[in-house]
């Protein structure tokens, strides 16, 4: 299988919105990959959705991300990274040094991709030692398909079965990927549409 020797690290804002966590950990929990995160990426992926959801007027909005935390947490036991915090003042000359620890969390689990929608956070000469890449959520995903465009099929059309309120069809589920986007996942899906 993929997932035995290909490891990524997922940063908290390609976790944020929800089509793109979808989408990433049902390919995960398809094992296509191992999914890694640190107690940091979670905790600002639980901040950033409840911001969303209080912006919405959600009543709950810190319960329903505490939950979403929980859920991918159950979903992923193996997920956790720790004991890269000593890593983090090794990381010099960052564009932003609030990322370096992403990039020690990778180190530390040997992670060859951090997909984030912040590429220039994350510098080719900074990666490049490490042979780790960054790459967007919609490269990623298209990628990621491409593997195994059978397998990759039935993930994300049980994915889309999930989706109750409101149910989505394929053609919905590919619309809301490009309003999104994730024009090349969108593109990439498109011929198979039938099979969603």
């Amino acid at each position: 299988m993929f997932a035995n020797r290909f490891t990524v690290i997922v940063d908290a804002c390609a976790l944020v919105p929800a089509l793109s966590r979808n989408l990433l950990l049902s390919l995960a929990a398809a094992e296509f990959f191992r999914v890694k995160w640190s107690p940091r990426i979670l905790t600002e992926v639980q901040q950033a959705i409840a911001a969303q959801m209080t912006k919405r007027g959600v009543a709950d909005a810190m319960a329903t991300a505490a939950r979403a935390r929980r859920a991918m947490e159950r979903a992923f036991l193996d997920a956790m990274v720790s004991g890269h915090e000593a890593l983090i003042d090794t990381l010099q000359d960052l564009p932003d040094p609030n990322d370096a620890h992403v990039i020690a969390a990778a180190i530390k689990v040997g992670a060859s991709v951090i997909v984030t929608e912040n590429l220039r956070h994350f510098p080719r000469q900074i990666l490049d030692p490490h042979f780790i890449e960054a790459k967007t959520v919609d490269a990623f995903v298209a990628d990621t398909i491409d593997l195994d465009i059978a397998r990759a099929l039935s993930a994300i059309r049980q994915m889309r079965m999930r989706f109750k309120k409101p149910e989505k069809s394929a053609e919905m589920l590919l619309n809301d990927m490009q309003t999104a986007g994730l024009m090349q996942t969108a593109s990439t899906l498109r011929d198979h549409a039938s099979a969603l």
